[in-house]
């Protein structure tokens, strides 16, 4: 019976792969490199094969005509023409696929870069197997039937590969059986279809947006040309709405390079004279627009995701932010998964916390230890004197490690007004908490500290005689 369960287990894990790859290949066509749901496909998709692999030494997928399976058991069967992987794979004659431990992320990105491409449309000559062999992986294996490499025209294929598959008649018959068969299962009804999830609708949604991405800089180009041609308020109105969404567009597919082309043009229309001071209104809430939440809340799904950002872009993209964008990026670096992410918006708001010191205090008051602590790193990196009036009371947080992060950023402060605190940091319980006074004291390096801290000195050397 347990033997049973481990190989049911098996076909089932199995299936999940399977489904995962055919997600996967769809997605890979569907997005450029740079885009956070490529990255997140091609993660889940190495993120259950490495799942696979650490307990197995091989994942072996047998290819037929219109099915695939697994350990002798089909885990896929589509009899229809289009979108058949078991087709896709078997009239280019590959008969074995396998996945063996050790696969890369890099392997298995390239794999399905190859299976990803439309053969169909695209102008090349070379077949699956011909890119397989080019690539040399070292742990993705492959078997193939020569007798199928042959060239066919796409247009008779299908008369070709019945023909083939005719003449090479075992002597029971099997392969012309099952094609036969197959026509058979059509009038039944019964195949192996992966379901559609919400997920799946949302990415069918952005895949139609998709022939708009290469087109929205000449889009945007168009807008900005339409207000200088605009001669009713209306006019103008209706076209910043259509910049405000190509602004949204640019930040849920993460071209944050857009996002500055089109900030630079407003900057431009700001100090054209021909433009009434009422159609420049609304262009000077477009970096208002930028740092409300929902577009923060884009920005913070870029971060978090494995897209390579340029730093000098991140750099330029966040000098367009206004102050109100404070509080959403305070609100999202407490919801951040990566250390990365989390980095960029402390960048963010360092950057910003020098317009409005008290909107980035108000992250003191967070129920967040860890938020708390970065808050603090925000206005000691600020270096504004400004900010001791909110740092004074981090000392006294329930956290230890806030507290050290306060201590050290008042010692870097300086200042007569933190003198007294840290003194009485010096009296805490906690070692730790006076170990971090001390070194704040150091780092004051004012006569009031020094004097301070001869004579505790003093005092310890009267305590040990």
């Amino acid at each position: 019976m347990l033997f049973t369960m481990e190989i049911s287990e098996d076909i089932r894990e199995a299936k999940e792969i399977l489904q995962n790859l055919i997600k996967a290949k769809k997605n890979i066509r569907m997005y450029p490199e740079n885009n956070p749901i490529y990255q997140k496909t091609l993660d889940d998709a190495f993120g259950r094969f490495s799942g696979y692999l650490d307990y197995r030494d091989e994942f072996k997928l047998q290819i037929k005509q219109h099915s695939i399976s697994f350990d002798a058991e089909d885990i896929y069967t589509n009899m229809e023409k289009e979108d058949n992987l078991a087709l896709f794979f078997f009239k280019d004659g590959l008969r074995e696929l396998t996945f063996k431990k050790g696969l890369t992320r890099e392997e298995l990105e390239e794999f399905l870069k190859i299976i990803a491409r439309e053969y169909d449309r695209e102008e090349i000559d070379d077949d699956v197997v011909t890119l397989l062999w080019e690539r040399d992986f070292q742990n993705i294996h492959y078997v193939v039937d020569e007798a199928f490499l042959v060239d066919i025209d796409e247009e008779d294929y299908e008369t070709k590969a019945e023909q083939q598959v005719r003449e090479q008649v075992t002597e029971d018959n099997e392969l012309m059986k099952a094609y036969t068969d197959g026509f058979q299962e059509e009038e039944r009804g019964e195949l192996s279809v992966v379901p559609l999830t919400e997920s799946d609708l949302q990415m069918l949604l952005r895949e139609l947006e998709k022939d708009a991405t290469g087109k929205t800089e000449k889009l945007v180009s168009i807008l900005f040309e339409l207000i200088y041609l605009s001669e009713k308020q209306a006019e103008i109105h209706e076209t910043f709405q259509l910049i405000r969404d190509a602004v949204s567009f640019c930040m849920r597919h993460g071209d944050l390079s857009l996002v500055i082309q089109i900030m630079k043009r407003t900057l431009g229309i700001m100090e054209e004279p021909s433009l009434k001071e009422s159609g420049k209104d609304y262009f000077r809430t477009l970096s208002q627009y930028l740092g409300q939440q929902e577009t923060v809340g884009h920005l913070a799904e870029i971060l978090d995701s494995a897209v390579e950002i340029d730093p000098q872009v991140y750099e330029e993209f966040i000098g367009y932010f206004d102050k109100n964008a404070i509080q959403p990026l305070i609100h999202y670096l407490g919801e951040l998964k990566t250390i990365r992410a989390r980095k960029h918006v402390i960048d963010a708001l360092i950057a910003l916390g020098r317009k409005d010191i008290h909107s980035v205090a108000k992250g003191l008051d967070d129920k967040k230890w860890y938020l708390v602590r970065n808050i603090i790193y925000v206005l000691r990196k600020i270096a504004d004197r400004r900010a001791t009036e909110y740092l004074l009371r981090t000392v006294r947080h329930s956290d230890i490690r806030v507290r050290k992060e306060g201590i050290k950023a008042l010692g870097e402060l300086g200042g007569h007004d933190v003198i007294q605190t840290l003194r009485e940091c010096l009296d805490d319980t906690e070692p730790e908490i006076r170990m971090a006074a001390a070194r704040a004291f150091g780092t004051i390096g004012t006569e009031v500290a020094k004097k301070i801290l001869l004579e505790l000195a003093d005092y310890s050397i009267k305590r040990e005689k």
